[in-house]
């Protein structure tokens, strides 16, 4: 199989500048008040959409409005909650752990440090990127569905994994790391899409290699 050109040193800063200057004020689509409905909405969104987690939280939140009152729920009661969201069972299981570890470990405050994040039930380390580039904008890439596509699109990335994405993404682009995760998230979801992508819409034609993937196949 004929392998994809990669982007330039060039192109990587042309992309960039692009992705900075339209997404310089992007924040997630995921309703939350504060770092723990974040960590919640972030741990329900994994293959599952931000609109159909927006349904879910609010009731959620209401009747669990802090890590004490969830890590005392009941099981059944938080999964009938989520029993729209994909992977229901293991996820209410997680968020209840999440909560009781916080409670016992971190004086009910949810840490805003990568390490200790991972160490919380359901959050690994994309989700604990996700929680810290969206609530203190930290320097950090996280490697979504959307953001996989758009790198590999673009010659960013040829990795297989979305760990090796990450590593690869944060490595050529160094800074504005939030800022780009972004607007590759919102690009991806809204023109760059796994299907029929708008590419009339699109302001990085000229660096797309869709193309030349297509002719690989």
């Amino acid at each position: 199989m004929k392998k994809v050109k990669k982007a330039t040193k060039k192109e990587i800063e042309a992309i960039k500048t692009e992705f900075v200057s339209r997404y310089d004020e992007a924040v997630t689509e995921l309703d939350y008040k504060n770092p723990y409905e974040l960590v919640i909405a972030v741990a329900l969104s994994a293959q599952c959409t931000d609109k159909r987690v927006n349904i879910i939280t609010p009731a959620l939140f209401e009747k669990y409005p802090d890590v004490v009152s969830l890590g005392n729920a009941d099981l059944g009661e938080v999964k009938a909650f989520l029993q729209s969201c994909s992977f229901f069972n293991n996820k209410a299981k997680n968020i209840i752990a999440m909560a009781q570890r916080v409670v016992e470990v971190y004086e009910g405050e949810i840490p805003l440090d990568a390490k200790k994040l991972v160490t919380l039930a359901g959050v690994g380390q994309k989700t604990a990127n996700v929680v810290l580039i969206e609530y203190t904008q930290a320097n950090l890439m996280a490697v979504d569905t959307h953001v996989f596509r758009v790198a590999h699109r673009l010659g960013l990335s040829d990795d297989e994994t979305a760990l090796k994405t990450e590593d690869t993404l944060a490595k050529k682009f160094k800074t504005n790391l939030h800022q780009l995760h972004q607007g590759m998230v919102l690009f991806g979801r809204y023109i760059c899409t796994a299907k029929s992508p708008k590419c009339e819409e699109c302001f990085l034609t000229e660096f797309c290699r869709t193309k030349e993937t297509f002719k690989a196949r």
